[in-house]
């Protein structure tokens, strides 16, 4: 089996487990919702006379975002799975930073190669640890790999280098970007599953002016549980927003040290192997 295949068969299972976790994790958090939803929220102790279809307490928020409708329980799963896949991408991409700062990192690897001292780089690689380091890793020992490789070419030399490191990176790339996809995702949708919470709300409160003298009643719950949902809607996704794009930031400054990484274990191969 070629470099390729390997690569693209890791890259496939990698993202096919990501993708089961991810679903795993969100009908945890639906389940949660619901939980919160009718033993938390819908406790009788938050209503006048015990009476979860009656009015809230004054001044309890619990019963009153309870009144907020069948909605509710999947934003709050919303707002879980919010939490649950910031969580997850912290650590995550705690251990892919690896140990220390990636600049300084970089710049200890650029010197190591200035004075021909591997063994000080691959300490170095070893110390630092993360996907940075994996894949300076893989360009140092292709390099001393082919430096005394005769039979290829200078140019060859470098092609199967920079073939090596690329293929690091595609395989510590799904572990950097896992999950992204899905806040993004419920960056959007939250909006969406409140705006609809917003128009079943308003449709009740329209309701009880539809006949006669207005329920006064059915218009405040009808109008409350508009705004609950929107509220609860507008929260998921301003945090899914926020979180992707520091997450998204991490990964460009990953990505970016990578490159100037590579570049630099080339173009010192460039400058030292003759034809």
């Amino acid at each position: 089996m070629s470099s390729e295949v390997k690569t693209a068969a890791a890259k496939k299972q990698a993202s096919g487990f990501s993708a089961l976790l991810a679903a795993i994790a969100i009908v945890i958090a639906l389940v949660i919702g619901i939980i919160v939803y009718h033993y938390v929220l819908g406790n009788p102790a938050n209503f006048v006379d015990g009476n979860p279809d009656g009015e809230p307490l004054k001044g309890n928020y619990l019963g009153t975002v309870y009144k907020g409708g069948i909605i509710v329980p999947i934003l709050i799963a919303v707002n879980i799975s919010v939490l649950i896949f910031t969580v997850e991408r912290f650590i995550t991409m705690s251990k892919i930073k690896g140990n220390g700062k990636l600049d300084i990192f970089v710049e200890k690897i650029k010197g190591f190669l200035a004075g021909g001292d591997f063994d000080a780089a691959l300490s170095a690689c070893d110390k630092q640890q993360g996907s940075l380091a994996n894949v300076v890793r893989t360009g140092l020992v292709k390099y001393q790999e082919v430096k005394n490789d005769s039979a290829l070419s200078k140019e060859k030399k470098i092609e199967n280098m920079r073939e090596d490191i690329d293929q690091a990176i595609a395989l510590e790339g799904p572990m950097m970007s896992k999950n992204l996809v899905v806040l993004s995702t419920i960056a959007s949708v939250s909006t969406l599953i409140g705006l609809t919470g917003t128009v079943v709300g308003m449709i009740r409160a329209f309701a009880a002016m539809s006949y006669g003298q207005p329920d006064t009643a059915e218009l405040a719950t009808g109008i409350s549980e508009a705004l609950i949902n929107t509220v609860l809607g507008i929260i998921g996704a301003a945090l899914a927003i926020i979180f992707y794009s520091l997450f998204t930031t991490k990964v460009d400054q990953m990505t970016h040290a990578m490159d100037e990484a590579s570049f630099a274990i080339i173009q010192d191969f460039s400058k030292k192997v003759e034809k």
